[in-house]
């Protein structure tokens, strides 16, 4: 049933189809007897599938990744789809409109996307207001068993240079930390002019060393994630891994899109024609779960994972939990295989 509706949908421009679907969902998901079909339908209900990581209670290991719902606007039409948690954002300082339109575009023969979109968002001041009020909502269904665990994912503008990049994520942190549950700190999106480099040990450490002491003083930390790209060395990845160890990281999420074209079905002309940006989906599946296994093992699995990128199906999802990760993230997958996904991948677990 999906796959034709899928192939309707792909006749139109992906930011159009992603902002009609939502909205029609946020339609059906405001009735509530049509949005407790749409949950039973959709959400897994195997108590067995609750996954317990940080002090925080899953009602399921499969999350939706950062980049698909910038500005928290669809939390209750994801959780009725059953996702046992949301990465909102990237959210940065300032409202940014983001890169010139297209900038999302399909590669069906390789179950892929090419985004540029540069962190478009509404600013971390109007999404902390959506997410305060989500919570005050959530507060009140007290016969709730699970409720959605919500990630912030967090950048800096594009006018922000790198040497004060560092005041941009103590903002977003600072603004976000009474309403998420973690944070995940992104330096690793190919769409920000300068944002990788930030990737290198010592702006790394400068950034995270600061969210950690700000975190320290709370009365509750939030535990905290760095963003790596699947892009990186091996040599980089060994100081990625040494400073998580040193300064006590709580975790990594493996990996974001890749800037890397090579092996794919889809023309060199056509990606000739589409350009620069980050590629998701199948084509970075294997690197990703390479760099887990890696990570994993050379910590002896010291280093928490949250995985993303290429996961479509339950076997996707086994192999990078095999790898070493503790909860998976899915949404170039969500694009192709529909809003059973979550479902689909947790009859294999």
């Amino acid at each position: 049933m999906y796959k034709l509706l899928r192939n309707i949908l792909f006749c139109f421009s992906p930011e159009g189809v992603h902002h009609f679907s939502m909205n029609a969902l946020r339609l059906l998901c405001s009735v509530g007897f049509s949005r407790k079909i749409l949950a039973k339908i959709f959400s897994p209900a195997n108590p067995a599938l609750t996954t317990e990581f940080f002090h925080l209670r899953f009602r399921n290991a499969v999350g939706l990744a950062a980049g698909f719902d910038k500005n928290a606007k669809y939390l209750r039409e994801l959780e009725c789809l059953g996702f046992g948690f949301v990465e909102i954002g990237t959210v940065t300082p300032l409202p940014q409109a983001g890169n010139d339109k297209p900038r999302v575009f399909r590669l069906p023969k390789d179950k892929a996307l090419i985004n540029r979109m540069g962190f478009n968002n509404e600013g971390v001041k109007v999404v902390a207001e959506r997410l305060k009020t989500w919570k005050e909502k959530q507060s009140r269904l007290t016969t709730k068993d699970f409720r959605l665990i919500i990630g912030g994912n967090i950048g800096k503008n594009k006018i922000t240079p790198n040497e004060e990049a560092w005041k941009d994520y103590e903002i977003c942190f600072k603004e976000l930390h009474p309403f998420v549950d973690y944070f995940v700190v992104n330096v690793s999106s190919p769409n920000t002019p300068g944002l990788r480099e930030l990737q290198e040990k010592e702006s790394l450490r400068k950034i995270l060393m600061h969210l950690q002491m700000i975190n320290n003083g709370k009365a509750k930390a939030k535990p905290l994630f760095l963003k790596i790209a699947p892009d990186l060395t091996q040599e980089q990845i060994d100081d990625v891994i040494d400073l998580a160890l040193e300064i006590k990281l709580d975790g990594l999420v493996a990996t974001n899109t890749t800037i890397s074209r090579a092996g794919l079905l889809t023309p060199e002309l056509r990606i000739n024609e589409i350009g620069a940006g980050g590629l998701s989906g199948l084509p970075v599946k294997q690197r990703s779960t390479d760099i887990i296994k890696y990570i994993t093992d050379k910590t002896n699995g010291a280093i928490p994972i949250i995985a993303s990128g290429g996961v479509f199906t339950g076997i996707d999802a086994k192999e990078k939990l095999d790898a070493g990760a503790s909860l998976v993230q899915v949404w170039t997958g969500f694009i192709y295989e529909g809003p059973a996904i979550v479902k689909q991948i947790c009859k294999s677990l």
